[in-house]
């Protein structure tokens, strides 16, 4: 019986989603399956170049500037050209510039490539929300956004394997793969995804309801989900940035580091689909108000951490927060942001993660370094009560989703269109 009862779960899980979605988080899947750089970039740039840890920082820092400038830049271009051209384009150039930096050897030509690299590389995260946002049901986009948290995982879990293999063998050969697997997504895209950007009525194109980035910064509500966005950010940011060093610190090696925070991805691939299904109808307030909670404290009781099992406990308590998290909080993004305007809409929401990876490994080294971890831990469980603070004040009386044709007319052409 409980293998019944696992198989109706499942096919309750997937059923019912487009068949565009499953194309959508196809190409997700493959893409994360090859993600090399970002993992083994500081490896690569230390023990195979022989650069410093500082510069390798750098190359970080320039990694993560580029998403930041792309997120805007790529959500403007997913409403005014499509999601579809702008998915193309992104990943047509990642698979391009992954490629070229593997054979870049001045630290120059390192540094503006990984730029590169991070500007095309963060330029599909708004595409691809906007376009599940478009082909999915109101009712079902909780669960679908989930779907493609899991898919992003499993293909990191995966992937961060199998490129610890390659990379004895040779960097070069991780950069070629991701860079091909980049473009075997695109060659998803062309083929299978038609354009999704819903058409404007007659009465809208009369209004001239263009949806403009200042539109996007004058909705107060909207940019204080934003900023609440970032907070919770930077607090899961220092699973990767301040848990490692301060691990270091305390006499562990890196590879206790990876013991622990394995455990992060295991737990995603075993539990998104289950939380999902039990959190997908329940009230969005109250799972963002206990999941930044969840977070902030589970990486406060970091603090009093002294063994790698109570390091992997604390793992399990913000790991759980990340699973609620992710999928309601975009699916919160989708609800308040208008049709037209879903692009820019996301651009602006990946922008606060974009930014919160370059601010927490600043943050976590200055206070490491000036203050010891323990006050790191506790600024983690200050910050996300301050969110979940925040998202109770901000979510009352949320608007009503709109509701969607069963099947979106640009959805409705010939398949062979988007070849």
């Amino acid at each position: 019986m409980p293998l019944v009862a696992v198989r109706r779960a499942l096919r309750e899980t997937v059923s019912g989603l487009p068949r565009e979605f499953w194309w959508l988080w196809t190409s997700t899947l493959v893409n994360r399956l090859g993600a090399f750089v970002a993992t083994f970039m500081a490896l690569y740039l230390t023990l195979d170049r022989g650069y410093s840890a500082a510069y390798a920082g750098l190359v970080a820092s320039l990694h993560g500037l580029g998403g930041v400038v792309s997120s805007i830049g790529a959500g403007v271009m997913t409403d005014r050209l499509g999601r579809r051209p702008t998915l193309l384009a992104a990943q047509a150039s990642t698979a391009a510039s992954v490629a070229l930096l593997g054979f870049m050897h001045h630290p120059a030509a390192i540094a503006a490539v990984a730029f590169l690299v991070g500007l095309t590389s963060n330029a599909s995260r708004p595409a691809v929300q906007a376009m599940m946002a478009d082909i999915v049901r109101p009712e079902d986009r909780v669960r679908a956004f989930s779907l493609n948290y899991w898919a992003i995982n499993l293909g990191f879990a995966v992937s961060s394997m199998g490129a610890g293999f390659i990379a004895e063998f040779s960097y070069l050969a991780g950069f070629l793969i991701e860079a091909a697997m980049t473009a075997v997504c695109a060659v998803v895209v062309f083929l299978k995804l038609p354009e999704s950007r819903p058409e404007r009525t007659a009465s809208e194109a009369k209004a001239d309801t263009e949806v403009g980035l200042g539109t996007v910064l004058r909705d107060g509500r909207y940019m204080g989900v934003v900023g609440l966005s970032f907070l919770v950010a930077l607090v899961f940011q220092q699973g990767s940035v301040g848990l490692p060093v301060a691990m270091g610190e305390a006499g562990f090696t890196p590879a206790d580091y990876g013991m622990a925070i394995a455990v992060n991805g295991v737990l995603i691939v075993a539990l998104q689909i289950p939380v999902t299904r039990f959190i997908q109808h329940r009230d969005p307030r109250r799972l963002l108000v206990i999941s930044s909670l969840l977070a902030g404290y589970g990486f406060g009781l970091t603090a009093f951490a002294g063994s790698i099992g109570v390091f992997a406990l604390t793992v399990c308590v913000w790991t759980l927060a990340e699973i609620v998290n992710a999928p309601t909080q975009t699916s919160l993004v989708v609800r308040l942001s208008p049709v037209h305007g879903r692009g820019r809409y996301q651009g602006m929401y990946t922008l606060s993660w974009a930014v919160a990876s370059l601010v927490a490994p600043l943050m976590s080294g200055l206070v490491i370094d000036h203050y010891g971890a323990e006050w790191l831990w506790g600024m983690c469980a200050v910050v996300g009560t301050v969110a979940g603070v925040g998202y109770a004040a901000l979510m009352r009386r949320l608007p009503t989703e709109e509701p969607v044709l069963a099947e979106p007319p640009s959805l409705a052409k010939p398949e062979v269109s988007a070849a």
